[in-house]
């Protein structure tokens, strides 16, 4: 009997182990339940439209730019430019051939790394500005917009990024122009280091007057990127909606390709004009190469008198050449990006019945 009893006693030690295990076993459950929630919130947060247009925005913005960073390069250097100086008034090959010899490949490159540090943020904001205008002005909800809304919603996404990243802007044509060989400089030995892009920002707070300094020339820059961004998005918009086939929503990236060359194309030679008084606006202090515009009325009288009507086109074909891939490579990384982000919303679960 004594035995008896003893075989069907429980086993304490025994019955905490089990216990312990159950436990561990619903520890590790809730850890992968909430790790796998967790994940899932992470992707929809990222496949949203506005956060997916954010971060394919940046993205378009950093390629676009490091595919056409000599013909940006020089397209400043032909902007900034006045009557009499002549150190770059060459053919574009020659020109380009001239910024090799005297600064090597890195002179091609010279400022793309302000830049991209500018564009991406500049991008990215644009594009999800963009998307969050375009959701106040649909006529209902997913409607399609009309050409002029979307000339509206892209005009305030332009000035709405410009505002939030010019002084990397303005630190950007600094780096640019500093080590080109224009005489009014002064000569200076490319062995030296030159200013990178804090110790260029500090220099322009301290000499030129603060916050003030660092947004020089901004309004002629919004004069003239409002219109521009409204015009790409419009024109964009527009021939995107031309090159696709009866019956397709997604066209061929190639359509996509030859879009964005068309609209970036139409939308540089209209507000043309204001780029270049925005890089002479932001020069307008610096020794040597200053212009001392009072006003823009000013800038414009003054350019008409010295170097005519063409005076406000300088550099303008460089600058459709840098256009057409620069655009084109733009908006197709833009949406492949946007619609491989927007494909990582997790799957909706089955309805509890």
């Amino acid at each position: 009997m004594s035995v008896a009893r003893q075989e069907a006693a429980p086993n304490p030690t025994s019955q905490v182990d089990s216990s312990e295990v159950a436990t561990g076993n619903m520890t590790n459950t809730a850890i992968t339940e909430t790790s796998a929630s967790f994940m899932d919130n992470v992707r929809r947060s990222i496949s949203t439209p506005v956060v997916a247009s954010f971060l394919a925005g940046g993205v378009a913005g950093a390629v676009s730019r490091t595919v056409v960073s000599p013909l940006e390069r020089l397209k400043i250097l032909y902007q900034i430019q006045s009557a009499g100086r002549t150190e770059y008034q060459l053919s574009i090959w020659k020109a380009l051939t001239k910024m090799y010899q005297d600064e090597g490949w890195r002179g091609f490159m010279r400022g793309n790394g302000t830049n991209c540090v500018r564009i991406v943020p500049y991008s990215a904001v644009q594009f999800s500005a963009y998307s969050i205008y375009k959701k106040f002005a649909e006529p209902y909800p997913g409607g399609d917009l009309s050409p002029l809304r979307r000339l509206v919603c892209g005009g305030f996404a332009g000035i709405t990024s410009v505002t939030f990243t010019y002084p990397l802007d303005i630190v950007r044509t600094r780096l640019s122009i500093q080590s080109a060989s224009f005489a009014a400089l002064g000569k200076q030995k490319l062995e030296t280091e030159l200013p990178g892009i804090m110790a260029t920002m500090k220099t322009m707070y301290r000499n030129e007057g603060g916050i003030k300094g660092l947004y020089r020339g901004i309004i002629p820059t919004v004069a003239g990127v409002a219109p521009y961004v409204g015009l790409n998005f419009m024109a964009y918009e527009s021939v995107r909606k031309y090159f696709t086939p009866p019956g397709d929503k997604n066209p061929a990236w190639y359509r996509k390709l030859a879009a964005g060359a068309v609209s970036g194309g139409f939308a540089q030679t209209c507000t043309y004009p204001f780029d270049v008084l925005r890089r002479r606006f932001q020069i307008n202090s610096m020794s040597g190469m200053g212009y001392q515009y009072k006003s823009i009325t000013h800038a414009i009288t003054t350019i008409f008198a010295q170097e005519g009507f063409r005076g406000l086109y300088k550099g303008l074909v460089p600058n459709l050449l840098k256009v057409a891939p620069s655009m084109a490579s733009s908006w197709l990384s833009f949406e492949v990006t946007r619609d491989f982000l927007v494909g990582f919303k997790p799957p909706e679960s089955p309805a509890v019945t």
